[in-house]
């Protein structure tokens, strides 16, 4: 038990602060467009860059954790967003896509070798729990990015913004090394690592009817929970909110997600069977993303803070329970990969939406008709999740 509770603690900071490195430029955005003249697209752009570099490490990490150690790899993926946050400070184009790909990959990393970590040292009955707990760093480093950036990009601009993010993370690395010989005792160092390592990550995801339909779900809820993380900022700011109103309202809103995230867990640990309660995730991502898209300027504040509340509670707090249960669906000592590879899923869908979001933008100057169209794929696995546990119940009931 205390081995679990040192675990999870290091891995929630970790999270933390990867939420925070992957966060802070959507969040501080206003500030950076109006700096460097950048057209609001640019937004969907660079998270679109960071969803690719992610793909790529998500679908290959798997043996680098084998062979390194979870806990080693938590620190590389850390210091990735050291540098990914430093280079964005530069302020050039070819500097903010290697920016974005450094962040893209460290945050990437970040979640299947805490997985791995996790999966080692949690009871699987208390799998949908731990990951939930573990998951709500992610809600806790968009609340700090919320309260804390708009004022620090006041007083210090937004370049020591992102340099006092990446301090923090450097620092956090160091801390973990102590770690490293109580968690990593599982690694293998002789494990070869080879490209034929993306294919197989694939093959596994693709082989398991439970680990492909977990697969489906990240890819649509991920790819909303980018485009609202990259757009919710600069769309308030769009209708008339100040840089720091719009942070604290999505600060408040990121609160929600926090306890939700742990409800979700425990609900899922035994007492809602996992489709039904995915697919009721699903709908009420889906809705509130498409009134946040209705919203104006005549709308009150308070409204615009439930729904914004709405939407923290479902796209923002999806990830435990489906982590945990791809993380129970994997082979023993694959857990890494196949987390990996689910997650690969979500970032194709992390790279896909906030691009068509870009694209409808430029093409309507609407930031509500991405909003729906963005929506629309999670609508669809609602109904496909609800389905399939109909059709699944209906053979139980035949035999």
């Amino acid at each position: 038990m205390n081995h679990l509770l040192l675990a999870l603690g290091a891995m929630f900071v970790q999270q933390t602060f990867a939420s925070i490195a992957r966060s802070l430029p959507a969040v501080i955005a206003p500030a950076i467009i109006a700096d460097l003249l950048l057209d609001p697209a640019w937004i969907g752009i660079y998270f679109g860059v960071m969803a690719a570099a992610a793909l790529v490490v998500q679908m290959g990490c798997g043996g680098f954790i084998v062979r390194y150690g979870a806990l080693r790899m938590s620190q590389v993926s850390l210091a990735m967003l050291v540098a990914g946050n430093a280079l964005a400070t530069l302020g050039m184009p070819p500097m903010l896509a290697l920016s974005a790909a450094f962040c893209g990959a460290g945050s990437a990393l970040s979640t299947p070798s805490s997985s791995h970590l996790l999966g080692r040292c949690t009871p699987p009955q208390y799998l949908p729990l731990v990951f939930s707990i573990k998951q709500t760093a992610v809600p806790a480093g968009m609340l700090l990015c919320g309260l804390l950036g708009p004022p620090l990009t006041q007083w210090i601009g937004w370049r020591g913004t992102m340099l006092a993010s990446a301090a923090a993370s450097a620092a956090f690395v160091v801390m973990l090394q102590p770690l490293r010989r109580l968690f990593d005792d599982d690694r293998v160092p002789g494990h070869a690592i080879a490209l034929s390592d993306l294919g197989e990550t694939f093959a596994l995801v693709l082989r398991s009817p439970r680990l492909r339909g977990m697969s489906f779900a990240c890819l649509a809820f991920n790819g909303l929970q980018t485009v609202v993380t990259a757009y919710f900022v600069v769309y308030l700011t769009s209708i008339g909110y100040t840089p720091v109103a719009a942070g604290v309202v999505f600060s408040a809103a990121v609160m929600v997600a926090v306890p939700g995230r742990v409800i979700w867990g425990w609900l899922g640990s035994g007492h809602i069977r996992l489709r039904p309660l995915m697919a009721a995730l699903a709908f009420g991502m889906a809705g509130s993303v498409a009134l946040l898209g209705l919203s104006g300027p005549g709308w009150p504040t308070l409204v615009v803070g439930i729904i914004a509340g709405v939407i923290s509670g479902t796209v923002l707090s999806w990830h435990g329970i489906l982590l945990s249960e791809a993380a129970r669906a994997a082979p023993e000592g694959r857990r890494g990969a196949a987390t990996g590879g689910v997650l690969s899923f979500g970032q194709m869908g992390a790279l896909a939406e906030p691009l068509a979001f870009s694209i409808l933008l430029g093409m309507t100057g609407s930031y509500g008709a991405g909003f729906i169209a963005c929506a629309a794929p999670a609508l669809c696995v609602g109904i496909a999740l609800l389905r399939r546990d109909g059709a699944e119940a209906a053979r139980g009931r035949g035999t």
